[in-house]
């Protein structure tokens, strides 16, 4: 009689750690940033949503580095961004100024959480729209803000306001705008520049840049709240202004064509 060979317990497949630690640290910064803010600590939470931003882009980094990419990593980034820069700072605002419009009535505390969810909702699509395009569009611009600025722009706002005792209340038919028009350019066309394709490693850049850099280190470490706010939304307004520019460009070659 032959012997039969026993059939192999199936191999499960393993995750990569260190580029999912980078990307779980993400998502508690940004789950920390909902839990204190509901304590009432809202500059806290606004920094917890930069330290989220700064290990999102540390993930990918280390993942291509080494070389530990994988489709697994790739989603549980997408929901961790979908916390930490969709729930988080809607919620933030929320429980800052938004939840306060209800003082002005029923119907404006339903605009309140109406205009945090519109930007969580935005955030999420814009999240699901970049995994389906991933491959198709020019790497050197995103469609719509990305999720991490637009969360930069609004905590920015949150951590100032905090810092200089402006009360939430007092700016909250601001915030509804804020979140709104934020949450839309998310999901707009507007193209914003991705700086994927910057020099980086041995890479040389113009001598300029590293006087810019030193221009916008200096002011911010004396006044990091209203130079993170004046320098993403710089950035917020750049994708129009660019889109429009290059339509109005084109159109003019056409004419004279």
């Amino acid at each position: 009689m032959s012997e039969t060979t026993p059939a192999r317990p199936p191999r499960h497949r393993g995750i990569y750690l260190l580029p999912n630690l980078f990307t779980t640290g993400a998502m508690f910064a940004g789950f920390y940033a909902i839990v204190v803010s509901i304590g009432g600590d809202f500059s806290s939470a606004a920094i917890a949503v930069f330290v989220a931003a700064l290990l999102d882009g540390m993930d990918g980094r280390v993942a291509r580095l080494t070389n530990t990419q994988t489709e697994f990593g790739v989603q549980y980034d997408s929901l961790s961004d979908l916390v930490s820069f969709g729930l988080a700072p809607s919620l933030v605002m929320y429980t800052w100024s938004l939840s306060t419009l209800k003082d002005y009535g029923p119907t404006w505390g339903k605009i309140g959480w109406a205009a945090a969810f519109i930007y969580a909702a935005c955030a999420a699509l814009r999240l699901a729209r970049f995994n389906t395009q991933v491959g198709v569009i020019d790497k050197r611009y995103f469609q719509g803000l990305a999720s991490p600025a637009a969360a930069a722009v609004c905590m920015s706002f949150v951590w100032s306001m905090d810092k200089f005792g402006i009360v939430g209340e007092e700016v909250c038919f601001l915030t509804a705008v804020m979140a709104v028009v934020v949450g839309l350019l998310m999901v707009s066309r507007f193209r914003y520049y991705s700086f994927k394709s910057l020099p980086m490693g041995d890479g040389r850049v113009p001598f300029l840049w590293i006087i810019v850099g030193v221009l916008i280190l200096v002011p911010f470490f004396v006044d990091p709240p209203r130079v993170l706010f004046v320098v993403f939304s710089l950035y917020l307004l750049s994708g129009p202004v660019m889109t429009l520019w290059g339509r109005a460009t084109h159109r003019r070659r056409r004419g004279v064509a």
